[in-house]
């Protein structure tokens, strides 16, 4: 921590379920801190306890965010290293954090991340679905108008997404994202992941909340949704429409002319007029 001789907030990381996650870098910035803020001063306190910290901590909760920034701010101003920790995973990512990382920012005071788990992440490693462009979404909206709305607004949406959800509402969801994306489109659930009972399902989303409205799921849940398909790579993946193809299925010379220049923007007139020189008739008598 000394390459922050002045006052510092670290970012920490801690474990999402399984403990031996906890990376020593963590353990020692938290030890070295003069002050930890964190989402339940009870849960860290266990944490800290089974690692032999003794930092003060501080609370910093959604509901209090408001309040303990400008105090954890000054804090900082004043020369004091912080750490952020949340109940598990990286602080800020769903979870309170951005406000006083942008507080502590805009009032010069360094800020440094001390990485480590993320159920984003973990989860999208293991999906079996494209990773090299992504969306986290977080939870959405509990309020069915904007869950919807929510839904619509990524139904286009070319990028693997990253969702969390309740394990009470999970079925639901699945239905309803069978329903906006189609009941075809691929996605993994991954639950408990790092712990004793983790898993990961994947299959079309209707086979998704088949299962989970049958069997209800327990623990914490991540899903990972399949992007749009690209309808343009799509279309230039398929093989080439050909006037004889088009022949075959019933077209005069004329109309498949017609729609090979739709297609190509090329003359119709040339396109038909190729086409009889490489042996092609027609049944009308004139190309007008």
């Amino acid at each position: 921590m000394n390459q922050h001789p002045k006052g510092c907030l670290y970012v920490v990381a801690t474990p999402i379920g399984n403990s031996d996650d906890l990376s020593a870098r963590a353990i020692r910035t938290m030890a070295e801190a003069d002050l930890i803020a964190c989402e339940d001063t009870r849960r860290t306190g266990k944490m800290l306890a089974e690692i032999g910290v003794r930092t003060p901590t501080i609370s910093y909760f959604e509901h209090n965010e408001d309040r303990r920034t400008p105090e954890i701010v000054a804090k900082l101003i004043a020369g004091a290293k912080v750490a952020l920790v949340t109940d598990a995973g990286t602080p800020a990512i769903s979870d309170p954090g951005f406000r006083l990382v942008r507080t502590a920012l805009e009032a010069g005071v360094p800020v440094a991340s001390v990485p480590g788990p993320s159920a984003a992440i973990a989860a999208l490693s293991i999906a079996g679905l494209p990773t090299d462009r992504f969306t986290f979404e977080g939870f959405l909206p509990p309020r069915d108008s904007a869950r919807r709305k929510m839904l619509e607004s990524l139904r286009a949406e070319p990028r693997t997404m990253i969702f969390y959800e309740a394990a009470r509402r999970l079925a639901a969801t699945l239905d309803e994202m069978a329903e906006v994306f189609g009941p075809s489109r691929i996605a993994a659930v991954v639950r408990e992941i790092t712990k004793t009972y983790e898993e990961t399902v994947r299959a079309s989303l209707a086979e998704l909340a088949n299962r989970y409205r049958a069997t209800p799921a327990l623990g914490e849940i991540t899903i990972v949704v399949e992007g749009a398909p690209d309808l343009a790579k799509s279309a230039t993946d398929a093989p080439p429409v050909t006037i004889d193809a088009l022949r075959e299925v019933g077209l005069s010379l004329k109309q498949a002319s017609a729609v090979i220049a739709l297609l190509t923007g090329r003359p119709r007139r040339e396109i038909y007029q190729e086409a009889v020189k490489l042996g092609a008739d027609d049944e009308s008598s004139s190309d007008n």
